[in-house]
Parts: C-alpha cells; structure tokens; sequence
C-alpha cells in the first residue's frame, strides 16, 4: 500500500475532508444510477485504489458523471447495458483525473491539513487510535506483530491526547505503514487455501470489467479486496483515519 500523497492533489485538488471521500462517490455513483444499489465489496476496494492513486475526489465524481453521460447517449440508441458495479466507470476516472492533474501543474502547494480544518480533533483520533490497538491485543492471528503494533499505536493515542490540533497528513502515513506492516504479517500467517479462494473470488467478481479496466488497476483491485477480506475474516480494525467515524 502506498503511503504518500501525489503531487498534484496540491491546491484545490487537495481532499480535505476524509470521511467525504468514500460517501460522496458512493451517493453519486447512486444518484447517477438512480436507485440505492448498494456497492460491494469489490466496489469499496476500487475506491480505495483511488484514494491510494491520490486521485482528487472532484476526479472521481467527474468520472462518474462522464461514464453515465456515455451510458446515457448509447441508452437512447438501445444499445445499453444496465450499470450493475462502479468499476464500470473506472476508465473515466482515471482520465479525469489526468485532466485535472495537468490543470493543476504550477499551482501553489497547499497548506497541511489540520484538525482544525479537517475535523480530526484529538480526542477522537485518540480513541480510534486505542480502539484498534485494543482489538489488536487480541488478535489470534499473527500475535506478535499485531501487538507490535498496537503498542505503537498507544503511543500515537498519547501524543494525540497531549496534542492541541493533529497533523491530519502526517498522522494519516504512519497509519498506512502500520497497516502495511498488519497485511504483511496477515497474509503471511494466513492459511494458503484462504487465499487462494479470496483471489479467485477477486477474479470472479473482476471478470465482467475485465474491458473496462487495464491490468495494473485490476491487479490493485484485486490485492484491495483480497486485503478487505482477510481483514474482516479475522475481524481486524483499518488503521486508516478514513475508518475513523466507524469505531
């Protein structure tokens, strides 16, 4: 998983609001569609290869609106296909992205992002940070590293209850190689046959984008879901501040 921030996402790309990421692509993507699908899990995994891409969310929302523009014209010629998943949209984020990536070139770098204008106050960040450590401690499934981790992660709840604001960007790469370091040891300990079957099942929810989508973009998806799966198979926290309004 990658840790950094793109260049581009400097300026007004830069997405400020973390919990507005995943639920303004998923209202949209809904809103576009016309009914309340709800995305899977194959779905949610995409997403995630975006926000690791660095791809803005205004990127995003206007890939989706370019795909169901497209999906609308051939609709009104008959030669429509209904739009079941948000991988159908995939090749048009990615192009818009590239748009505003290219729009973006020379604007000033932004300020980092704050608690104080993000919303990551440090009392929450603080109990996050502690709720996953605490299931960590727990787990049966690569003991040593979890609580490896979970004591780091102690010791970031304490700097975040001693703090006066939180370094939203800063904060949000340690999390990222922590959790890299949990996948790691995971898919290390977990049993072959396990993944073997989340990767074929990866493929299988894969297989009808297979046109929609290059390879790369489908070898990340595939690894985001394989990882989403193993996670909730043994019933382990994302450390992600993302996950934050879901403790």
């Amino acid at each position: 998983m990658r840790t950094g921030i793109l260049p581009f996402l400097a300026g007004v790309f830069l997405v400020r609001n973390y919990f507005n990421y995943f639920t303004e692509i998923e209202e949209r993507f809904q809103q576009r569609r016309g009914s309340l699908l709800l995305l899977s899990t194959l779905d949610w995994a995409l997403i995630e290869t975006w926000r690791e891409a660095g791809i803005p969310l205004e990127a995003a929302l206007r890939g989706i609106d370019a795909a169901f523009d497209k999906y609308e014209e051939r609709k009104q010629r008959g030669r429509a296909q209904r739009i079941n998943g948000l991988a159908w949209c995939a090749q048009a984020v990615l192009e818009a992205s590239e748009e505003l990536k290219e729009a973006a070139i020379g604007t000033a770098p932004a300020q980092p992002v704050e608690s104080r204008e993000s919303g990551f106050e440090p009392a929450p960040v603080a109990a996050h940070l502690e709720r996953a450590a605490r299931i960590l401690d727990a787990a049966s499934i690569a003991p040593d590293a979890c609580k490896t981790i979970a004591a780091r992660l102690r010791t970031l709840a304490e700097d975040a209850h001693a703090a006066k604001f939180i370094e939203v960007e800063m904060l949000e790469q340690v999390l990222l190689t922590l959790e890299e370091k949990l996948l790691a040891a995971l898919t290390a300990a977990a049993p072959e046959e396990l993944l073997v079957e989340l990767k074929q099942q990866a493929e299988r929810e894969l297989a009808p984008y297979r046109a929609r989508m290059g390879a790369v973009q489908r070898r990340q998806v595939e690894r985001q879901f394989t990882q989403k799966q193993l996670l909730a198979r043994y019933q382990l926290p994302r450390l992600s501040l993302f996950y934050m309004s879901q403790a």
